[in-house]
């Protein structure tokens, strides 16, 4: 096909400043890059954070390793710093040109784009389409082959699909693999293997259960950093085989800097202290042997979703039994009461139709928001898939009900930190709770973890996806298992584009927001107004949703006019 010189594209140029380029150069792919044409972009709540952060964004850093910096010079499109993005990281695109040394993608493909670059560090986190590598909110976008495929798995982030499939319902196999990452998260329930341990004990209590905790002797920690109160302690240690370094305090141990941490006490502010010292997929572990705490613990539960931290703890004296309690996964189980707190966004919809899709046998589901409006539209959504899978499924306003309940399986849809806390407290023997919304990383929460230990409850967060992620959810697309285009709200042009980032921020539309970049002049319409203003389309709705048929009768409709190009 004919590539255009120029294109019509929304530019983030600097914190909170969009700009409707008109004439942005599309540019010609080099020796190893990648030209594909955006088919539709879905608009997101982490788009908003770009917005506001932009160059601050950790993801919109240079990066530092992963790839020479004389390749990344070679890729027009990376952005990183205070240099101008395109946002947009759903995405549908179709590969429309190649460079000559291009191995492993062909012109005509139509594809998915896996956008998380996690082998190219920042700074603080990793490279990502729609950060500091321009994203889709443009008719056409340059790729980098270098970048693209997985170096661990040797895979593609360009995910071929079929044609059949609306570009839209593709798009948002994107979102819905952040929410089918969260549930298929693989769990360590173990001392890390050649991991750093630091194990603290207060006195009168006995270290046990270390040794079970690694197992195989072969996957024990390469180091021990040890404070002990008594010498009984100090030759428990002694016995394991790792020659422990003793420090005087706490105070002298660098923070973030431990893979596990087995704490034998039940003192606030060691666990306060302890909180600081845990490293990026650290696991704290209490064993309290049956003390108390007495009072509320201030945790890092930003660090829960962002770092990821995990705490785990027994009542009884045993670390290993304390590891033994955290899920493989943290997927549904039989008989999971759950609730779905902020059930009326986006993504809340997501977790709410995915649970009854899934299949768990005696599966009941709660969706809870503090907005009439937006419960309706989840019903509108869900009562179906809750039929057919003959799920419950209720929808409760808290803000006029209280939910006096007690409950195996929260996911936390707000990032506030206090509904971790009533998670706690509402939650029935062994509950998960699903920290998804992104609590910012330095958020502490005081937190009654004598109880959060006693009911054996698990909190875990997650970020983002991995290809196998999307390959889940677009099976299950596929085989008609889950219809991603559930989710639509509202459609738009790139003239409405920065009016659906402004209703994602106001969130004044409870669902996804689609855009179609080589529709020029189409505002945003909400699908409820569709029959006003594009009655055509309208027809083409199944049972009031978005589907394939409206898709193709909007891009035809609207094609053939030069209103709109």
């Amino acid at each position: 096909m004919a590539v255009p010189e120029t294109q019509y594209a929304i530019q983030l140029v600097g914190p909170g400043q969009l700009k409707l380029n008109k004439e942005k150069p599309v540019p010609a792919p080099g020796p190893r890059q990648i030209l594909a044409q955006v088919e539709a972009v879905g608009l997101c709540f982490s788009d908003l954070k770009l917005l506001k952060q932009f160059a601050d964004h950790p993801r919109k850093k240079e990066i530092v390793s992963g790839l020479p910096q004389p390749v990344l010079k070679e890729i027009l499109s990376y952005v990183p710093g205070d240099k101008a993005t395109v946002p947009g990281h759903e995405v549908t695109c179709r590969i429309v040109a190649v460079g000559h040394e291009v191995q492993r993608h062909r012109v005509g493909e139509r594809v998915l784009v896996q956008t998380d670059y996690r082998d190219l560090r920042t700074p603080q986190s990793n490279a990502a389409f729609g950060y500091n590598f321009e994203g889709a909110l443009q008719e056409y976008v340059l790729m980098d082959e270098r970048v693209i495929v997985d170096k661990a798995s040797g895979k593609r982030f360009l995910i071929p699909v079929p044609e059949r499939l609306s570009a839209s319902a593709i798009a948002l196999v994107e979102p819905w693999a952040c929410v089918e990452n969260a549930y298929a998260n693989v769990q360590r329930q173990h001392l890390k293997p050649g991991g750093k341990l630091l194990v603290v004990a207060e006195s009168g209590h006995a270290i046990a259960g270390l040794a079970e905790a690694w197992g195989d002797l072969a996957n024990r920690p390469t180091s021990l950093t040890a404070l002990c109160a008594e010498a009984s302690q100090r030759a428990a240690l002694a016995a394991l085989g790792i020659q422990p370094q003793e420090v005087p305090n706490l105070a002298a141990l660098p923070n973030e800097s431990f893979d596990d941490i087995v704490y034998f006490g039940a003192r606030k502010q060691a666990l306060e202290a302890l909180n600081d010292k845990l490293a990026a997929h650290g696991i704290l572990n209490i064993v309290t042997a049956g003390r108390k705490i007495g009072q509320p613990v201030s945790v890092g539960v930003g660090r829960v979703h962002y770092g990821p931290t995990r705490w785990t703890g027994t009542t009884g004296t045993s670390a290993a039994e304390a590891y033994s309690k955290i899920p493989a996964s943290p997927e549904l189980r039989p008989g999971d009461k759950v609730v779905v707190i902020g059930a009326g966004g986006p993504m809340g919809q997501m977790h709410v139709i995915r649970s009854l899709c899934q299949g768990v046998p005696g599966v009941s589901v709660i969706g809870t928001d503090v907005d009439d409006a937006r419960l309706e539209s989840l019903v509108q959504k869900a009562a179906g898939p809750a039929r057919a899978n003959r799920v419950p499924l209720r929808t409760v306003n808290t803000k006029k009900t209280p939910l006096n309940e007690q409950l195996t399986y929260f996911a936390l849809m707000a990032p506030v930190g206090a509904l971790v806390a009533a998670a706690i407290r509402d939650s029935a023997p062994g509950a998960i709770i699903n920290i998804f919304a992104g609590i910012p990383a330095p958020t502490r929460q005081d937190l009654d973890l004598d109880m959060y230990l006693a009911k054996g409850c698990f909190m875990f967060g997650s970020s983002g996806s991995v290809i196998s992620d999307m390959e889940a959810v677009l099976r299950k697309v596929e085989a008609g298992q889950l219809d991603t285009d559930c989710s639509v709200d509202a459609i738009t042009g790139m003239a409405g584009a920065a009016d659906g980032i402004a209703a994602v921020e106001n969130r004044t539309l409870a669902g996804k927001i689609i855009v179609y970049p080589r529709l020029h002049g189409l505002g945003l319409v909400p699908l409820t107004q569709l029959k006003d203003k594009l009655p055509a389309v309208a027809a083409k709705l199944r049972n009031g949703q978005w589907c394939k048929e409206a898709e193709d009768e909007l891009l035809s409709s609207i094609e053939s006019t030069d209103e709109h190009r």
